[in-house]
């Protein structure tokens, strides 16, 4: 008898554990009756109706990361890499998730490896590292496209690692080795074409600045010349102006007469006296008389002058 009461408590109790269902935050329930949907539990708990309602599937509503196994690809340029990433998802229709497919996790990875290849083998092993954010987005989109029936949302991707076979790595050592060697030439080059225009700059502008001064220092030579000119010029024509009007005045005539013996005489004088010259004219005896004689006539005009005042 006892064990019958035992039997029939065990039994209430498994009703009890199989009717009420507690559900947690970071899950939603599918319940099926009598083998067909009957509607999804969200947080909370639960009353099941014994052998008709049954917990189908069990999904995970909080955000997964699914790492995607290193694969073998191939570029645009013909270069193998292996490239694994990981993929961001979140399971936004509890029912899709359930029954639009078997195992949405298995095939998001597959999804992402296949799209990975199309992806990678549209563009250069450069362009890899270079425009890895695009390459993340066009995947994104691609296995977004193709998961929305599985009731899953694909939040982002990222390409964890990508690893050139060690042939590859080594001819693109050799590459930016070679790169850099010419950027270093180029760079040189320049220092050395800037360097020459600066010099050349250089000479051009001495050039320039010494012609600039012979210029002016041959204007300021010409100004001075033509200043003295001038003021010889203005001096002269003082004179010429003073002689003229000497020359009006009474007795003028025979002072400028006189004036222009007295200069001859005393140049005569210095000829004579001069120890260079060696040669004289053939009458040069009478040089003396002519010079007394021009002298008489010198005196004669001083004394006809003075009786004329």
């Amino acid at each position: 008898m006892l064990s019958i009461y035992s039997g029939i408590i065990i039994l209430i109790c498994f009703i009890v554990y199989k009717t009420i269902i507690v559900i947690s935050e970071r899950e939603n329930i599918i319940v099926e009756r009598l083998g067909k949907y009957q509607r999804t539990l969200t947080p909370g708990i639960y009353f099941l109706i014994p052998f008709i309602d049954f917990a189908a599937y069990k999904q995970e509503m909080r955000e997964q990361v699914i790492d995607i196994p290193s694969q073998s690809v191939i570029t645009k340029d013909n270069i193998q890499v292996e490239i694994d990433g990981l993929l961001y998802m979140k399971v936004m229709d509890p029912k899709k998730a359930s029954y639009g497919i078997g195992n949405y996790l298995a095939a998001s990875i597959n999804l992402a490896q296949t799209t990975m290849r199309s992806e990678v083998g549209k563009i250069t092993l450069g362009s890899i590292f270079s425009e890895r954010d695009e390459v993340n987005a066009k995947i994104i989109s691609e296995i977004d496209k193709a998961s929305d029936p599985w009731g899953v949302k694909v939040l982002r991707y990222e390409i964890k690692d990508i690893a050139p076979s060690r042939h590859v790595v080594e001819t693109l050592e050799k590459q930016m080795e070679a790169e850099r060697e010419k950027r270093a030439e180029i760079t040189r080059a320049t220092a050395e074409k800037e360097k020459l225009i600066n010099v050349s700059e250089g000479k051009r502008q001495s050039a320039i600045n010494i012609s600039e001064g012979e210029k002016q220092k041959r204007v300021n030579e010409a100004n001075g010349r033509a200043e003295g000119i001038k003021l010889i010029a203005d001096s002269t024509a003082q004179s010429l102006k003073l002689v003229g009007e000497a020359i009006d005045l009474p007795g003028g005539n025979e002072a400028l007469k006189m004036r222009i013996i007295d200069q001859y005489i005393d140049q005569l004088d210095e000829v004579l006296e001069s120890g260079d010259v060696s040669l004289f004219p053939a009458n040069l005896a009478s040089l003396k008389g002519i010079l007394e004689e021009l002298k008489g006539n010198k005196s004669t005009l001083k004394g006809g002058s003075h009786v004329d005042r």
